[in-house]
C-alpha cells in the first residue's frame, strides 16, 4: 500500500460480475491476512467471546451444581445400573448428548446459512432451555432440558471457532483463540463462586442450584443484543460468491485500522484462487487430501474429551470423594477455577512462537502426569495446587486444539468439518459421565485419573505422530 487506505484494492463488490469469483475471494483472504491485529479486530473477537462466555457458563455449571442436585435428592452420585437415570452421570451425559447433536447438525447449517445467523440463534436457544431446566423437579425432565441446552451450546462452539479462525489474520490465530478462551473461561470461576454462595443455600425457598442457572440466563439475554452488531465472516461471504458484502466488511476494517494506527497497510500478498464448489458433503471429508486429518481429529477428539471433562465436570465431586465437605469442595473448586482464564492469557505470550501441535502434545502430557499425582494426595493445599496446575494444562490444550482443528479444513466446509470431528468428542464425553461415575464408585479417585492418563497418552501419540504444522500458514496452505 502507498499512502491512504483508499489505495488498497477496493471496489471488488462493484466489479464482481467482471472478476472471477475464485480470484476475488482469494483477494478478500489476502487483504484480511495482511491486517495488523489492531483494536478493530480485537473488538470483534471480544464481542464473540462475550456471547461465548455464557456458553461456557452453561457447560460448566454441570460440575458446580452437581453436589446441589445430589443434595436436593434429585440425583445420586452413582447408581447400580451403569446407565441409570437417577445418577449424576446421566445429567452429565445428557449435556454431551445434546452437544453431539448441536455440533454435528449445526455445523452444516453454519456452512450453508452463515456463521453469524447460527451463533446468534444458538445463544437464545440454550438460554431458553436452561431457564426451563431450572424450573424442573424430576430427574427425567432435568435430563431432557439439559439435552436441549447441549444442542444450543454445541452449535455455538463449532460456529464461533470457524468465525474466529476466518476473522483474524494468519499470524494471529493462536493469540486470538487464547484471548477468546481467556474471556470465555472467566465464566468458570464465576460459576464456581456463584455456586459456592448459592448451592448450599435456598434463597426465597428455591434450591440454590436453580439460582446458579437463572443468573446465567439473565446475562446471556443482555449479551445477545450486543452480539447483533457483529458482521458476517467475510471469508465465508467471499466463498459464497457474495463479494460485495465481504468487500464492505473488509474495507471498513481497513479504514478503522488505518485511522487508529495512522500507518498505511502493506500490499496484500498473492493468495491462491479459492476452489468454488456448489455443494459440500460429509463424503468430502474422506477424500484423499482430507482423510488422514479427519481420522486424526476423530481419534483426538474422542480421547481428549475423556481427559478434559473427566476432570472439569467432576471437580467438586472428586474433592468430596477425597473427604472434603460440600462447602469446602465448592470453595476449593472456585480457587482451582481461577486458573481457567489466567492460563490462556499467559499462553498469549507463546501461542504463535510454539508450534500449535506441540502445545497440544505438551498440555496432554502434563494433564496425565498431574492427574496421577493429584489422585494420591490427601493434603488440601497440595490438592488445590495440583488442581490449579491441571486446569492450566487443560486450558492450554483447549485453546490450542480449537485453533488447530479449525485450520485443518477450508472455509467452504470448515464448520461442517469441525462439527463432524468435534461431535465424536461429545459421544465420548457423554459416556465418560457414566464411566467416571463407575470408576469413582469401584476404584476411587485413583481409578478416575488412571482413565484420564490413558486417554491423554493416546492424544499425545495421535497429534505428535500425525499432526501437520499450522502456525502462521495461510488457511488454504494448511487445508487446501
Amino acid at each position: 500500500m502507498h499512502g491512504a487506505v483508499t489505495q488498497i484494492p477496493n471496489g471488488i463488490g462493484a466489479s464482481a460480475e467482471r472478476i472471477d469469483i475464485a480470484s476475488s475471494a482469494a483477494m478478500i483472504n489476502a487483504r484480511l491476512d495482511r491486517l495488523p491485529m489492531s483494536w478493530p479486530i480485537w473488538k470483534l473477537v471480544l464481542m464473540v467471546a462475550l456471547g461465548a462466555w455464557f456458553e461456557i457458563y452453561d457447560v460448566f455449571f454441570t460440575a458446580y451444581i452437581g453436589p446441589g442436585l445430589v443434595r436436593s435428592g434429585i440425583f445420586t452420585t452413582s447408581t447400580v445400573n451403569f446407565f441409570g437415570f437417577a445418577g449424576l452421570g446421566a445429567f452429565v451425559a445428557a449435556m454431551f448428548a445434546g452437544l453431539f447433536v448441536g455440533t454435528l447438525v449445526f455445523g452444516q447449517l453454519a456452512d450453508r446459512f452463515g456463521r453469524r445467523v447460527v451463533f446468534t440463534g444458538a445463544l437464545l436457544w440454550y438460554t431458553t432451555a436452561a431457564a426451563l431446566l431450572a424450573c424442573q423437579h424430576s430427574a427425567e425432565w432435568i435430563i431432557f432440558f439439559r439435552f436441549l441446552t447441549g444442542i444450543g451450546a454445541g452449535a455455538e462452539i463449532v460456529t464461533i471457532d470457524s468465525y474466529t479462525t476466518e476473522l483474524v489474520p494468519a499470524n494471529s490465530r493462536g493469540r486470538s483463540f487464547a484471548f477468546l478462551q481467556a474471556i470465555q473461561f472467566s465464566a468458570v470461576p464465576t460459576v464456581a463462586l456463584v455456586a459456592w454462595y448459592f448451592v448450599p443455600a435456598a434463597p426465597l425457598g428455591f434450591d440454590g442450584w436453580r439460582w446458579v442457572i437463572w443468573l446465567g440466563c439473565l446475562g446471556a439475554v443482555a449479551v445477545w443484543f450486543i452480539r447483533l452488531g457483529l458482521p458476517e465472516s467475510p471469508r465465508w461471504l467471499a466463498q459464497q460468491g457474495r463479494i460485495a458484502e465481504a468487500d464492505a466488511i473488509v474495507s471498513r476494517l481497513e479504514r478503522e485500522i488505518v485511522e487508529r494506527t495512522g500507518s498505511p497497510l502493506p500490499e496484500p500478498e498473492p493468495y491462491p484462487p479459492l476452489a468454488q464448489e456448489a455443494k459440500v458433503t460429509f463424503a468430502e471429508l474422506w477424500r484423499s487430501q482430507y482423510r488422514g486429518r479427519t481420522i486424526m481429529m476423530l481419534v483426538f477428539n474422542f480421547f481428549q474429551s475423556i481427559g478434559y471433562y473427566g476432570f472439569a465436570s467432576w471437580v467438586p465431586t472428586l474433592l468430596i470423594a477425597k473427604g472434603i465437605n460440600i462447602t469446602h469442595s465448592l470453595l476449593y473448586s472456585f480457587v482451582i477455577a481461577i486458573a481457567n482464564p489466567i492460563a490462556p492469557l499467559l499462553s498469549m505470550t507463546f501461542a504463535e512462537r510454539v508450534e500449535r501441535k506441540w502445545i497440544v502434545v505438551g498440555s496432554a502430557m502434563s494433564m496425565a502426569m498431574i492427574g496421577i499425582v493429584f489422585s494420591k494426595q490427601v493434603d488440601a493445599a497440595v490438592i488445590v495446587a495440583l488442581g490449579i496446575a491441571m486446569a492450566f494444562a487443560s486450558n492450554c490444550l483447549t485453546f490450542s486444539y480449537r485453533a488447530y482443528q479449525a485450520e485443518l479444513f477450508p472455509t467452504r466446509m470448515r464448520s461442517r468439518a469441525i462439527g463432524a470431528v468435534y461431535s465424536v468428542s461429545r459421544i465420548s464425553a457423554m459416556f465418560s459421565g457414566f464411566l467416571i461415575a463407575f470408576c469413582l464408585r469401584d476404584y476411587g479417585v485413583t481409578g478416575v485419573f488412571a482413565l484420564i492418563a490413558g486417554a491423554m497418552a493416546i492424544v499425545v501419540a495421535t497429534i505428535g505422530l500425525f499432526g501437520p504444522r499450522t502456525n502462521g500458514l495461510k488457511l488454504d496452505a494448511v487445508s487446501g
